[in-house]
């Protein structure tokens, strides 16, 4: 499957695009502000202080990181993933 990616771009492109959906639906949890306050966090990288790194864990749990990986990994599952593992948010 993978060396089908390299053959055909226009799988790849697509692939790149139902992910950013996927994240999009995510992102979206979040107001303006909170977006802005994840993208400054986020650039500031390691040099973070205590407190940008909690606010960074909560905004970042607002995104529901495990309901994204399982729409992500279901999104390009060949066969439908169970239920039970997409968590409450993602029913």
């Amino acid at each position: 499957m993978f060396r089908l990616f390299k053959r055909i771009p226009l799988v790849r492109l697509l692939a790149v695009a139902k992910l950013a959906l996927v994240a999009h639906r995510h992102l979206q949890r979040l107001d303006a502000d909170e977006r802005r306050q994840l993208a400054a966090l986020v650039r500031r990288g390691p040099s973070m202080s205590r407190e940008e790194r909690a606010e960074l864990r909560s905004l970042v749990g607002k995104l529901e990181p495990l309901t994204l990986a399982y729409r992500t990994a279901d999104a390009f599952s060949p066969v439908p993933l169970p239920r039970r593992m997409a968590g409450s948010s993602a029913r």
